[in-house]
């Protein structure tokens, strides 16, 4: 099958009737125009009063391009003509497009007037190229944009760069680098490329345009959204929208590269619930197959993992390294499914790596080979034989899940960590791209390769159940990913501080990209610089910072690469500073989770955003415009990791050595513009518009909250459903009005789509001092009926930090009906 399937041009309806000679050249469509120019055909539509459509192709190769990313019908919009001269016009109540039909030029405007974006006269290239023998062409289109404009997006670059001016990137999805021609523009648009070969992005002071290796037509789309909220709505009406992860999945992952036995993995397990710090995630990483010819073979077949160390049948699978005499042992844990009941009998939840890749000694490999459904060029790990499967071809995504269904799901598995979606790609040769795929050369489709591989898990779980919501964890991504419950980290990035902090601005520009749910590897995950040792009190400081920032990330997830182990029990015992910060935070978190939890019902309900730029909600702001070190967690919490080594040091050998802790480091906090500002931790207040040098001690991050905001208070657990919320303190940060939702449901399942969820809507008029809590909307089976406020006003010394509150400005019982409360 072709990704693209040539048919007629088809000319729809009459030609506008007008005196000028454009008129025989323009056909009018019921939302659109299609006319010829510079020797393509071109087609204009609206998709939405706010999203054009823009399709190019050479002339007489007129083709019907089937988007592997687009799933938005047109749907029917009022749509207005006009012609002067060369010129057409269309406009919906929204956005007005002018286009030259001689020039090719095409201008498109806001409903004032307004020029937000020109696509170039005599912008479109099509270049004829051999794509492993199908003819086809290099696509190149160039656009205009504002001399000052900044923009945004381009999935996650490791640029460090969070204005995406000025640069030349070449777009093609890799290890720590997810690669989407995509740009979100701060004068409230973003312009979609719709190709998904590898490409070259350029901005220079003469144009911004795409160039990618391979493609039929020339298709992008404009999304207008007057602000960055209205384009990320945009984007998800026009991809789909994120589904509602479970409530687990917002507490506290522990990950290590790797659990080598179910035993050492409960372990871990228990020693968190002794130590009494949260935790809900527990991950088992790769090599539970075996050896790397057994690769992903999708089945415990490692002896350590199945009680078989000795047994000749099952010891060839014994990964290299690893010593064939050793014997452990009875071990606690006998059996997989024991591991997963164990570790669910102790109220939490298991994730479990599975790659796009097969070793030749599985029966995944001889099943996809015998498809055609093998990618064969050298993938991880090396000189193994293992290669890449074909996603892209339906029967290959249904044979990849009957067999993960058959072998770990049906145990009780609760997640799926996809890695290596980019695919790992060693080697890399030029001919390699010629490998065919489903829908054609990999070359023509390689960067829809996580799309595809994340769709076809996250459809077919949802075709088995409803009771259990699905997570996936991935390395890659590509826009629309957010539909099928995908979460993006970023990478196999190297532990350091420099690392770390271009770390923020890759997330920024990919949630910009309009995908909420992205983190990093708290810590990093090569430890090179530290010597690969988590006793290197170097190391120490880096991983507690990171740690700090983790907390604020949509998920909290802990990693690192052996030797390295980062459970909290590595960095000492209570009463030490590493230890102390990684614990509080960790608490912190869960603490949080009522106002985690309902920002995530806004990312499912409103597209709305976790990771929010500044310029998202202070665009009037210049200082924000480029800000790479700090963002808004939802809409109320200001966010500024530590970036810098202010308390250890690290000598020639890179070992680590203690500064003088008391001496209290600072670091720059930018409080934006157009806001009065909390300190979370002392309640002191602050105007916006001004940096200030704020006290970092290592058990401190910086963290402000808006006024005008109110914070839901969870109680103190250590795991996330443990308590309900039926005892909430709630904290109310005066100066300006807020409004709050809090949402809930029951927590892992898909009844909410049904309606079963209740929201309670939280008013605060500053000018009143009232606090209005509206009727309870909705129900669902277990809900609470009946609960207590503990209302609490911040000011300095009260409603602080990570501590509870004790004194109330006043406690409520509620039942579901309005209360107006004075403060």
């Amino acid at each position: 099958m072709n990704l693209i399937k040539k048919v007629g041009f088809l000319l729809v309806s009459a030609a506008i009737v007008a005196t000028g000679g454009v008129a025989q050249n323009v056909q009018r469509t019921p939302q659109g125009i299609k006319y010829a120019a510079q020797g393509m055909d071109v087609s204009v539509e609206f998709y939405s009063p706010t999203i054009v459509r823009v399709y190019k192709t050479p002339m007489q190769t007129s083709y019907n391009k089937e988007s592997l990313v687009i799933i938005k019908a047109p749907e029917t919009t009022p749509v207005t003509f006009d012609e002067n001269g060369e010129n057409v016009t269309l406009s919906s109540d929204a956005v007005r497009v002018e286009v030259n039909t001689e020039t090719g030029g095409i201008h498109f405007f806001d409903k004032s007037g307004k020029r937000m974006l020109t696509d170039k006269d005599y912008g479109t290239q099509f270049t004829p190229f051999d794509d492993a023998g199908v003819p086809s062409f290099n696509v190149r289109q160039a656009f205009l944009l504002d001399k000052d404009e900044v923009i945004y997006g381009l999935g996650q670059q490791q640029t460090g760069k969070v204005n995406q001016r000025n640069q030349k990137l070449f777009l093609r999805n890799q290890n720590m680098s997810i690669c989407i021609p995509f740009v979100h523009s701060v004068k409230g648009y973003a312009l979609y490329w719709d190709n998904y070969s590898p490409t070259t992005f350029l901005d220079n002071p003469q144009e911004m345009s795409f160039d990618s290796e391979v493609g039929d037509c020339a298709d992008y789309y404009f999304i207008y959204g007057g602000n960055a909220d209205g384009v990320i709505a945009g984007v998800r009406d026009l991809t789909g929208q994120a589904p509602l992860y479970p409530l687990w999945t917002l507490g506290f992952w522990q990950c290590r590269e790797r659990y080598k036995s179910p035993d050492e993995l409960c372990e871990v397990v228990d020693k968190y619930r002794d130590l009494k710090v949260p935790l809900d995630g527990i991950i088992q990483d790769w090599q539970y197959w075996g050896c790397d010819s057994n690769w992903n073979s999708m089945k415990f077949q490692n002896p350590r993992y199945i009680n078989k160390m000795g047994d000749p049948e099952y010891m060839k699978y014994l990964p290299s390294g690893e010593d064939k005499n050793a014997r452990y042992g009875t071990p606690r844990i006998k059996s997989p499914k024991e591991m997963i009941d164990y570790v669910h009998k102790q109220n939490a939840h298991i994730m479990i790596s599975v790659w796009a890749s097969f070793g030749p000694w599985t029966e995944m490999y001889q099943k996809m080979d015998s498809l055609k459904a093998l990618l064969h060029f050298d993938t991880w790990p090396p000189n193994a034989g293992v290669k890449p499967y074909d996603p892209f071809n339906p029967v290959a995504r249904e044979i990849y899940w009957a067999e993960m269904k058959k072998n770990i799901f049906d145990l009780g598995m609760d997640a799926w960590w996809l890695d290596s979606t980019e695919p790992d790609h060693l080697n890399v040769k030029d001919q390699d791209f010629n490998t065919p795929t489903y829908l054609g050369s990999f070359r023509r489709v390689h960067n829809a390769f996580p799309l595809l591989s994340n769709k076809g898990v996250y459809e077919h779980q949802r075709a088995v159940t409803s009771d259990k919501r699905v997570f996936l964890l991935t390395r890659s991504s590509f826009l629309g990913q957010q539909r099928y419950a995908s979460h993006s980290w970023s990478g196999d990035v190297a532990s350091d501080w420099s690392v770390m902090r271009r770390q923020i601005a890759a997330g920024l520009n990919y949630s910009l990209c309009g995908i909420p749910y992205w983190n990093t590897d708290l810590g990093g995950f090569f430890a090179w610089k530290y010597n690969n040792t988590v006793d290197n009190i170097a190391y120490h400081e880096l991983h507690t910072r990171w740690y700090q920032w983790g907390a604020f990330q949509p998920i909290m997830r802990s990693h690192n690469s052996g030797p390295v182990a980062v459970e909290i029990y590595q960095f000492g015992k209570k009463g030490d500073w590493a230890y102390d910060a990684l614990e509080k935070y960790t608490h912190l978190r869960y603490r949080l989770l009522p106002y985690v939890y309902s920002t995530s019902w806004e990312v499912t309900d409103k597209a709305g955003s976790f990771i929010r730029p500044l310029m998202m909600d202070f665009p009037e702001d210049k200082k924000v415009l480029d800000m790479d070190t700090e963002y808004m967690f939802g809409r109320n919490f200001l966010v500024r990791p530590v970036t810098d080594s202010l308390y250890t040091w690290q000598d020639k050998d890179q070992n680590g050595h203690l500064k003088d802790m008391s001496k209290v480091g600072k670091t720059d906090v930018y409080l934006p513009k157009g806001a009065r500002w909390f300190d979370f931790w002392t309640g002191q207040t602050l105007e916006g518009g001004q940096t200030i040098q704020r006290e970092v001690p290592i058990d401190i991050m910086p963290v402000y909250v808006r006024a005008g905001s109110i914070l839901p208070w969870g109680p103190a657990v250590q795991y996330s459903t443990e308590k309900k919320w039926d005892n909430l303190t709630v904290r109310i940060y005066p100066g300006a009005d807020a409004e709050f939702t809090l949402y809930e449901d029951e927590f892992d399942n898909y009844n909410y789509e049904k309606g079963a969820y209740t929201t309670i809507i939280m008013k605060w008029n500053d000018k009143e001092r009232t606090l209005t809590i509206a009727d309870r909307q909705g129900s669902y089976k277990g809900m609470l009926k009946n609960r207590k406020f503990n209302f609490v006003v911040v000011e300095p010394g009260k409603g602080c930090g990570d501590e509870d509150t004790t004194a109330f400005d006043k406690s409520v019982s509620y039942r579901g009906k309005k209360v107006v409360v004075k403060l």
